[in-house]
């Protein structure tokens, strides 16, 4: 590839021409990945019945699936670095293929925990997470908007993967859904191949460079800037340790958990909240089903929380980058997820099917905000030098989480009988999630006032709040952007 723009460290494709069709590709990457886990309620109940294991036993598949999906990210994040976004992607795009074409010859349900639960949810790691790393390098200027535009992927994906997985189950059965699902899952190599790697110039000098600055550049021009570095000679024995301490810094930040008392609380609170926050995506349609509603009209369902998530997730990331909302979007989050909570209990109220959509319409539009805010929120409590690695152990504890949910839920269901205790379940994580997070930062934005008022006013911002920092656009269009691996609710 042409090193174009080599006089300010960009390539001449940037933020135009075959970048946009990297973007489209980054949709439909979304679509096929990060929303699939959503029509595994569709299958539930004939999963159930194929291998007459409990509802416990039958959650834990989708629970491996996302829970993998979301704990994979420093895995991806080495791969990326070694080999690339382009690479990575293709590996995910395979492995989910695969994964999902084994499960369809399973003889057990423990068998689908390790295909379609554990390799084809990795699969799904490499594949979103390597995707969204790669805008990065193709944008620039319009980063934001790519990423915006990139986010729709998921809420098409969950509108149409339910209505699609409804059909072939009516017309063929599981198992020969699951196999085309593997053919269609392998289209994710296919917007891999697209990622092709974008080489970055560095700024040439007039003034001739000293030798040791000579070996620098030449090192930073042999960078890739889809995230792929050159091998380098291995460490030497006795600084391994070292090293090790080293990554596992970079990628799980257990020293801002440590000393950072908002991040410590938001990490909790979320990681309690997804808990709960799963079960409906899981469990809705089968006890639609349980309840007297048509098979087709319960898969539309999700359908509808998806439609309205593609229109209100952009509204609500607009409505919290409003200035007034500075420093205080924990609070809206807080009462986005409040609101997601107490909107499970109108399935208590009543199974039928107009009261499920109003339902529908109300968590989608909780869930919208929850999408929105999730990580902005996280960039407020945290400095923007460590987001990555902060961000690295927050997406483990959540994985843990939504790892045991759903099984507990199961449980519950196996004991009582009855699936309206998944939204008791459900109502009682999310209202105390909220509760705790909301009331948690009003006493410690309580405890810092007093000692803000006795320090002089200072230009710096403050610890806990976020604050966009002017940057040379020059400087930034030189480096690349840092790898990290973002997950979406």
């Amino acid at each position: 590839m042409s090193r174009g723009g080599a006089a300010h460290g960009t390539s001449n494709i940037q933020d135009r021409g075959w970048a946009w069709m990297v973007l489209l590709a980054t949709v439909l990457l979304q679509g096929l990945t990060l929303s699939f886990p959503s029509c595994t309620g569709v299958f539930f109940t004939d999963l159930q019945r194929e291998f007459q294991a409990t509802n416990s036993e039958t959650s834990w598949f989708p629970s491996i699936m996302t829970a993998v999906l979301h704990a994979g990210g420093p895995l991806c994040s080495i791969l990326v670095e070694r080999f690339g976004c382009r690479f990575t992607v293709m590996l995910g795009g395979l492995l989910s293929g695969v994964g999902m074409v084994a499960s369809s010859f399973s003889k057990s349900i423990s068998q689908l925990y390790i295909t379609a639960g554990f390799i084809t949810g990795l699969g799904f790691c490499f594949g979103f997470q390597a995707g969204v790393t790669v805008l990065g390098y193709y944008f620039v200027r319009r980063r934001a908007l790519a990423n915006a535009l990139a986010s729709t992927g998921a809420s098409i994906g969950l509108t149409l993967w339910p209505l699609i997985s409804q059909y072939l189950l009516d017309e063929m059965g599981w198992r020969n859904s699951f196999l085309i699902f593997g053919g269609v899952l392998l289209n994710a190599c296919v917007c891999g191949a697209v990622m092709r790697p974008v080489q970055l110039g560095p700024p040439r000098s007039s003034l001739q460079p000293s030798p040791g600055q000579e070996a620098i550049n030449s090192a930073e021009d042999a960078q890739l800037s889809n995230g792929a570095t050159p091998h380098q000679v291995a460490p030497p024995q006795q600084a391994k340790f070292a090293a090790c301490k080293r990554t596992l810094q970079k990628y799980l930040a257990f020293d801002i958990f440590c000393k950072n008392k908002g991040y410590q609380i938001y990490t909790i609170g979320v990681a309690w909240m997804v808990m709960g926050f799963v079960l409906p995506l899981i469990y809705l349609v089968p006890y639609a089903i349980r309840n007297g509603v048509e098979e087709r009209k319960a898969a539309l369902l999700i359908s509808v929380i998806g439609f309205i998530n593609i229109f209100m997730r952009p509204m609500a990331g607009l409505l919290a980058g409003l200035n007034i909302f500075t420093g205080k979007r924990i609070y809206l989050f807080s009462l986005a997820v409040l609101l997601n909570g107490l909107s499970n209990l109108i399935c208590v109220i009543s199974a039928d099917f107009s009261v499920l959509i109003l339902y529908c319409l109300i968590y989608s539009m909780s869930m919208s905000g929850i999408g929105a805010l999730i990580f902005q929120v996280l960039m407020d409590v945290v400095e923007m030098d460590r987001f990555s690695s902060a961000l690295g152990l927050f997406t483990i504890l959540e994985s843990i989480t939504i790892l045991l949910g759903p099984p507990l839920a199961g449980l519950l269901v196996d004991i009582t009988g009855h699936f309206s205790y998944v939204f008791y379940a459900s109502s009682f994580f999310m209202v105390s999630a909220a509760l705790f997070m909301g009331l948690s930062f009003c006493a410690l934005d309580r405890k810092k006032k007093p000692k803000e008022a006795l320090k002089p006013t200072s230009n710096s911002p403050s610890r806990y709040q976020y604050t966009e920092v002017p940057t040379n656009p020059e400087l930034e269009k030189q480096a690349p952007p840092a790898i990290m691996y973002i997950t979406s609710i």
